[in-house]
């Protein structure tokens, strides 16, 4: 499991109880395998152009995203010069509409995975760190919230929510996900809160929180980035596939996955091939991009291969 593939290859990375010396380190590693790795290093590249056009898009969008030009001669055109990617059933430009939408859907997949990681931080610290009936507790809330397949819950909540507005549609998906961050952070504060470090800081006095803010949590940041990083991708595929099933972003909202929702219901589906292949690559390359990345520092942060002893 990815949990599983991501604690075991982070074990025995250095301990430190310094915070900043973490993060620099990280920082240092990321630089060292970005100049080594030539797939990480060309996703990245690829994540930064996404990011960067689509983000612009009010600049770099030939058009704006609703301009309907002429409904009746400019419709269905096919990729040329004037629209690179075609244009629509309403002769909106494909592409201003595609850079639109990614803006969207990289705004939901990031916003979605930070509330995730926050939520699985704090739960998966709190249960490593507890003792006693407490620790049981959290660790059977923990189990039962694993227990029940994400897209059910999700299918449930947008059936009970109507007229969901933007702010909840990311609320949703970052409330249920953090679960399986959750049990990782969990199994990694068990384990450190067991080193030497955490008993001399105890012995010298140190809060309960003291050791937990201090000591153990800056040791998590690594498979927490990491988690992160594979995250992101898959909200990405699953706000799609939301779109598909016709509950997630509504149109107008331009979003990767409604256009594909939207180009599939034509009749003429298999003839305007532009509409549905070029949202589904944008897809297919920045998801890709993202979980190359995380196993390329995956692989940099394994003691193993980055020569951290």
């Amino acid at each position: 499991m990815l949990t599983h593939s991501i604690a075991c290859s982070i074990r025995g990375f250095a301990m430190t109880t310094d915070a900043p010396m973490v993060f620099a380190g990280v920082a240092r590693v990321g630089r060292e395998w970005l100049k080594r790795d030539r797939s990480a290093f060309f996703a990245a590249m690829l994540l930064v152009f996404i990011g960067v056009v689509c983000l612009l898009a009010p600049w770099t969008a030939p058009y704006h995203p609703s301009e309907q030009p002429d409904i009746v001669a400019l419709k269905f055109m096919p990729p040329s010069l004037e629209h690179p990617m075609g244009t629509d059933s309403a002769s909106r430009d494909v592409l201003s509409r595609l850079l639109y939408a990614g803006r969207l859907s990289l705004a939901v997949a990031l916003l979605a995975t930070l509330v995730s990681v926050t939520l699985g931080t704090a739960y998966g610290a709190a249960a490593g760190f507890a003792e006693g009936i407490t620790r049981s507790i959290l660790d059977r809330i923990l189990d039962a919230l694993l227990a029940i397949p994400r897209l059910l819950l999700l299918l449930a909540i947008v059936a009970i929510w109507e007229d969901m507005e933007l702010g909840g549609f990311i609320f949703i998906l970052g409330v249920t996900g953090w679960y399986a961050l959750a049990r990782l952070v969990r199994g990694q504060v068990l384990a450190l809160k067991r080193q030497d470090f955490v008993a001399s800081a105890r012995a010298l006095g140190a809060t309960r929180m003291r050791i937990l803010a201090r000591h153990i949590l800056p040791n998590v940041v690594t498979p927490v980035v990491v988690a992160a990083m594979l995250g992101v991708g898959h909200v990405i595929v699953l706000e799609a596939g939301l779109a598909w099933l016709g509950v997630g972003l509504q149109p107008p909202t331009p979003s990767w996955g409604n256009m594909i929702r939207e180009a599939s219901a034509l009749i003429e589906f298999q003839t305007h091939w532009w509409l549905p292949v070029f949202p589904g690559l944008a897809i297919v390359l920045t998801v890709v991009a993202f979980n190359v990345l995380g196993d390329a520092l995956l692989r940099a942060l394994s003691p193993r291969q980055s020569g951290i002893e």
